[in-house]
């Protein structure tokens, strides 16, 4: 062959030597060694395989000359398993072959178009092959020791690189897998951190709980003496003035039989009766009801074909009647209560955007909406805490809120409250739905 052993050879490896540094992958390095190395030393021909251990095949993966018809697309890429043909042989024993007259060798598999002589080099690297360069000529003889040389400091340069790809890919990946890895414990951390967040305010509330439930059964014993007789001291005639404390005592005692319904229904301890209920009814019948004491407008949108829920209709009409005033008070008489419902399927995706503390399944969501200032996130965090409030001292118990929170958990639901940049307040209610099934049989 010409060419090869000239200035020119001499030229083609120095600017592979400097082009290789630039190659990002292997794919681009087989299709640069095919075309812009081997293609330029007067080579009428080269195919490239790759090796795959898994299967102890050879992968054509790239191809100069007629075998390339396509570009750097190849349809229907040789597989050549190891030690079959003159090819598979070198990937089997791992050394260069020069055979000057194919048509005496007994390895030669004749290719669409017949060869008379053929070339083939390993690509080694620590033993292993990685891959073949072959090359294939009309005429016999055509290769010698200088095309031998040529094209094993070609291989020797290709595996060369390829061992580097190979070790950045590696690299890259315990990057990766260290990010991933970093990534993971973050998010185990911030998840143990929200458990233990709420492990703390679970123990707590259930702690307060206890001993607001202990109190409110305690207090109402006393309470039931004491209205009895209040009772028992209005059968008789007294003076008005008596009178006048009389009424007194007993507002006072209706006052702290509110206050006691309210703690125990905190501590989720009150007595309910669910019945199957349509919750679009209830609230307008319970506005109908309380509307001339609120005087401010409220705006109802309820969704068609809501869902029946169980749920003791007195009860949530009393936490509909909290909700409702205090988003008047956050208005201060100003604006107007928006009051929604909807369904909703609570599955992965509803619990994660939503914040949802649901077990999967049907519910109905009744959202109550102020117009006030909103709720700062600091006092948010709080707001359903016991005893909490932002009014002024007489103006609240601090039980409204956290009432509503434990009739809802009570009930088997989940109460969130959120507030927008913009200002505002909305408290998301939502209450398992009952199945149609179980529905029927309720009715």
């Amino acid at each position: 062959m010409s060419g090869t052993g000239s200035v020119g050879t001499l030229r083609t490896l120095n600017s592979f030597a400097i082009d290789i540094m630039s190659i990002r992958n292997a794919e681009d390095l087989f299709w640069y060694v095919a075309r812009n190395v081997v293609g330029r030393l007067n080579f009428v021909d080269c195919v490239i395989y790759e090796a795959d251990p898994a299967t102890e095949e050879l992968v054509q993966v790239a191809a100069l000359g007629d075998k390339n018809p396509y570009g750097r697309t190849i349809l229907n890429p040789l597989r050549i398993p190891f030690g079959e043909g003159i090819t598979g042989r070198t990937a089997r024993t791992g050394e260069a072959v020069v055979i000057e007259d194919l048509l005496s060798n007994q390895n030669y598999i004749p290719d669409t178009q017949p060869a008379r002589s053929e070339i083939c080099v390993p690509l080694i690297s620590d033993g292993r092959v990685l891959g073949v360069i072959d090359s294939e000529h009309p005429e016999a003889g055509a290769f010698g020791p200088a095309e031998l040389e040529v094209l094993s400091t070609i291989a020797a340069m290709t595996s060369a690189k390829l061992d580097l790809l190979a070790e950045t890919e590696r690299s890259e990946q315990r990057y990766r897998d260290l990010v991933q890895s970093h990534a993971q414990l973050s998010a185990e951390t911030e998840t143990r951190k929200a458990l233990e967040a709420q492990l703390f305010e679970a123990r707590k509330l259930e702690a307060i709980g206890r001993l607001t439930g202990g109190f409110a059964h305690g207090f109402n014993n006393l309470l039931t003496v004491i209205a009895g007789n209040l009772d028992l001291v209005g059968e008789h005639r007294v003076p008005p003035e008596v009178g006048v404390f009389l009424g007194d005592a007993r507002a006072a005692a209706d006052r702290g039989a509110n206050l006691i319904r309210d703690m125990m229904a905190f501590s989720q301890q009150m007595r309910l009766v669910p019945q199957p209920t349509d919750l679009n009814a209830l609230i307008a019948e319970t506005w109908d009801r309380n509307q001339k004491a609120f005087g401010c407008d409220v705006e109802m949108a309820f969704e068609a074909g809501t869902w029946t829920v169980a749920v003791d209709p007195s009860a949530t009409e009393i936490a509909l009647v909290n909700l409702m005033m205090n988003a008047r008070d956050a208005m201060e008489d100003r604006g107007t209560i928006r009051i929604e419902t909807g369904n909703l399927v609570c599955d992965d995706v509803a619990r994660r955007t939503r914040g949802l503390d649901l077990a999967p399944g049907r519910y109905v969501r009744l959202s109550v909406t102020d117009e006030g200032m909103g709720i700062p996130p600091k006092t948010l965090q709080r707001i359903f805490d016991p005893f909490f409030t932002t009014k002024v001292v007489g103006q609240g118990t601090g039980l409204g809120l956290s009432m509503v929170q434990g009739f809802v958990k009570q009930s088997g639901g989940s109460i969130i409250a959120r507030s927008g940049p913009m200002g505002g307040a909305t408290f998301d209610v939502y209450f398992p739905a009952i199945d149609p099934d179980v529905n029927e049989s309720l009715t």
